[in-house]
């Protein structure tokens, strides 16, 4: 049977400021990917969320980032690579010592926001968060855009390395993801979504905004969870999927063999 992952960012709730509904969404995904203070999330947050994880048998992974609590991690922040690397170092043992109190484990890494988009094309700060995931433990997978820089680095530094794709998000012709900037950028029909997803778990394409085809091929697809209405358009994804005979299940919860994407790296 095919199968797919589904992952979201969770955990991203700050003290009393509370974004997205986790134990909804853990319900539906494979994989939670957890905020660990950086960008978002406190530690009684994060370990409310893992253990929500460890309850639904979704596999955690760390959602690193910059230290950009103000900008939600969406800002560049441009720090030595030594520096983000004791960062990055930093974020997944927090939140692998919240996993293991939690009973379960950190299995992956995941950047978000400015990070996730700086290392695609960066060489500097992307080797910087491949050494750090080695020093903290090489096991960890990462999960990044086709195409990427950091992908490339953490491949020949022998990490396992998946790919993503993004189930709400429109394509430019050119593989990229549309600015969120820009009209149409972000997709709020979950109907649509659904239709998309499965176009490329099956076909291995995504229609872009101008309604050209783009080649796209994904270990695992991201619906956003502080989208408007995120859970039951995930929801409806899913039911999609297992109704085309599809499993979701996650991209890191295998055989550690991974697999390689051809599509050209796409910003968040």
């Amino acid at each position: 049977m095919t199968g797919i992952d589904l992952n979201s960012d969770m955990g991203e709730s700050f003290g009393r400021w509370v974004l997205g509904d986790d134990t909804a969404l853990l319900g539906v995904v494979s994989s939670a990917n957890v905020a660990c203070g950086f960008h978002a999330g406190d530690p009684a947050g994060m370990l409310r969320t893992v253990g929500y994880a460890a309850a639904h048998g979704v596999t955690v992974g760390a959602h690193v980032a910059y230290r950009d609590l103000a900008g939600f991690g969406r800002r560049y922040v441009d720090e030595t690579p030594g520096d983000l690397a004791a960062d990055v170092i930093y974020q997944i043992g927090a939140l692998e010592g919240i996993a293991a109190a939690a009973g379960t484990q950190v299995k992956y890494v995941k950047p978000h926001g400015a990070l996730y988009n700086r290392i695609a094309i960066d060489e500097r700060h992307a080797a910087a968060v491949v050494k750090a995931i080695k020093a903290v433990d090489p096991s960890l997978a990462l999960l990044t855009l086709p195409g990427s820089v950091v992908g490339r680095l953490a491949e020949d530094a022998g990490l396992r390395v998946f790919r993503e794709a993004f189930a709400d998000r429109a394509y430019t012709p050119d593989g990229h993801l549309v600015s969120r900037r820009e009209s149409g950028a972000v997709i709020t029909d979950p109907e649509q979504v659904a239709a998309r997803v499965l176009s490329m778990v099956e076909d291995g394409t995504v229609t872009a905004i101008d309604g050209s085809i783009v080649r796209l091929h994904a270990d695992s697809v991201c619906v956003h969870g502080d989208s408007p209405g995120a859970v039951a358009m995930a929801t409806v994804v899913r039911k999609a999927l297992e109704h085309a005979g599809i499993a979701v299940r996650s991209f890191a919860a295998g055989d550690g063999s991974s697999s390689s994407v051809s599509t050209k790296a796409a910003k968040s």
